[in-house]
């Protein structure tokens, strides 16, 4: 019976375990994006997890979501980035980036453009947080001209080849939890008439042509993408059981010919019908995450692999706290409580402080 502590191949790598570090935001980065040393050595503690997916990181400044986000972008970002891979790779490790465009999650504070950008023009139905962390309400996005989309999708290529020079084994795009690519799949955040809105189909094209491009740049077997496919997150809401379906299958028959290294579904049952149904669409390993109201356990996790629901699990909030979290989990070791006081900051506290074993 394959376990959680097997190898698994995931397109061009082979990880050492199936336990995977969920892209974390974590605003520890410089101001202006670059990653610096602290990240190097958060991530450099975390390298026993089979797959670290680093956090979501913008292509783009107008798809910053909050401040000390990093970026891929300058030179500067490229560099700050290779030490953190040369690290998780010195200590054996496997490292993709999340590649992640806020879309309508964002405020032109943090754009610098004057606009933010999303599919159409709606609010998201939540505060954003600006300068001196006070919360604002959402301004209402810059809908895209179809000429900007295509220069979008450029932007995402750009950054994920500035991702594979600077040492990662592969790059992720953020596909859910309500944004950018996510606003495209859902009709409360996408009222488009075009090629991109209104049919199943037209709501899956954006992120079927964006998967098209960057597979192109880098190849298929170094891209994943994370959806979250009727999870109602931030406003992006898929409240059509039947519609929310045939956009995401649609999608997951577009991307098998680019033989993807994975999927990665934010879903709270791994075995229903939708996940395994686009995991064999997609002709895809999948990688798991079991969403924001259920923390993954150990057991969980083992039991997930056990029954072949999926090839491997992302963890978040033990990962965060258990920087040896795979040795804990393997050998029945106890486990750090995290602090959430601490999940968000400017320092080592709460980020490179949790004790090993």
């Amino acid at each position: 019976m394959t376990t959680l502590y097997d190898p698994v191949e995931l397109g061009s790598i082979t990880l050492k375990n199936r336990i995977v570090m969920a892209p974390l935001t974590r605003t520890r980065a410089e101001l202006d994006g670059t990653p610096n040393d602290l990240l190097v050595e958060h991530y450099r503690q975390r390298a026993g997890m089979g797959l670290i997916i680093a956090e979501g990181t913008w292509p783009v400044m107008e798809g910053r979501t909050w401040f000390k986000q990093p970026g891929i972008v300058t030179d500067e970002h490229e560099a700050g980035w290779r030490k953190v891979t040369d690290a998780v790779h010195a200590e054996g490790g496997k490292i993709y980036l999340q590649i992640m465009h806020g879309g309508r999650i964002s405020h032109e504070e943090l754009s610098l453009t004057g606009r933010i950008v999303a599919p159409s023009a709606i609010a998201g139905p939540n505060p954003i947080r600006v300068s001196g962390g006070k919360k604002v309400p959402a301004p209402v996005p810059h809908a895209l001209t179809t000429d900007e989309i295509s220069a979008v999708i450029g932007d995402f290529v750009a950054a994920s080849r500035r991702a594979i020079s600077a040492g990662f084994d592969g790059v992720e795009l953020h596909g859910a939890n309500g944004y950018f690519i996510n606003q495209f799949f859902s009709p409360a955040s996408n009222t488009r008439d075009d090629a991109y809105g209104g049919t199943p189909e037209n709501h899956a094209r954006f992120a079927e042509e964006l998967v098209a491009a960057v597979a192109d740049a880098i190849g298929g077997d170094k891209l994943g993408i994370r959806l979250s496919p009727g999870e109602n997150i931030q406003g992006a809401d898929e409240l059509d059981p039947e519609f929310t379906r045939a956009t995401y299958m649609h999608f997951a028959r577009s991307v098998a010919p680019h033989h993807l290294a994975y999927l990665h579904i934010v879903n709270p049952d791994p075995s229903c019908a939708l996940v395994q149904d686009l995991r064999e669409a997609a002709s895809a390993p999948l990688i798991v995450n079991t969403g924001f109201d259920i923390v993954t356990s150990k057991e969980l996790a083992e039991s997930i692999v056990a029954a072949g629901h999926a090839e491997a699990v992302s963890v978040g909030r033990r990962a965060m706290a258990n920087p040896d979290l795979a040795r804990r989990w393997r050998e029945g070791l106890p486990e750090n409580e995290l602090n959430q006081a601490t999940v968000y900051g400017d320092g080592p506290e709460g980020y490179t402080d949790y004790p090993l074993v």
